[in-house]
């Protein structure tokens, strides 16, 4: 069983210092909530990533960073990649394809549109991620080079404001 967790970034600043480059954009004061919230929904239903792999962008890895702390995962042991910042779905999925088989539950931080058009792929249920949203998709597969063909078995989407 391969697990994979999109999240997508907590609410950003769209407005502030506009001599800011777009990756040091910061988490609004939603978005610093929003995260932990999230992570504890998380730690309440047992998750416990093998791996969390963020975009390098403020906005994300703060996010991932929040998620990790309520999960018990270090945050140092986040790792970031660079074609989560600016992908499209296709990269997203050569990303997962890449993974090794021995991780079983792995989650991936980063931003839309891709991570809306990946998750709308896996599963027509799921339209699109609000800010800080977690789409979780379980596949009865050994290989993570089995996603994107293999339909998954499970599929469970949460978000700040769901009740």
């Amino acid at each position: 069983m391969k697990t994979l967790f999109l999240v997508r970034h907590a609410k950003a600043d769209k407005k502030g210092d506009p001599a800011l480059p777009d990756r040091e954009r910061p988490l609004t004061e939603r978005g610093r909530n929003d995260a932990p919230k999230m992570g504890r929904r998380l730690a309440k239903r047992g998750v416990k990533p093998d791996l969390i792999l963020s975009s390098p962008a403020k906005r994300a890895l703060v996010t991932a960073e929040a998620i990790a702390r309520t999960l018990d995962y270090a945050p140092e042991d986040i790792m970031t990649n660079d074609e989560l910042y600016v992908s499209q779905a296709d990269e997203l999925l050569d990303i997962i394809h890449g993974l090794d088989d021995k991780l079983e539950d792995v989650m991936l931080v980063g931003h839309n549109p891709a991570f809306d058009e990946l998750a709308h792929r896996l599963s027509r249920k799921i339209t699109h991620l609000p800010t800080c949203a977690v789409a979780r998709f379980s596949f009865d597969t050994r290989s993570w080079s089995a996603i994107g063909k293999a339909k998954p078995a499970k599929v469970l989407l949460d978000y700040p404001k769901r009740a």
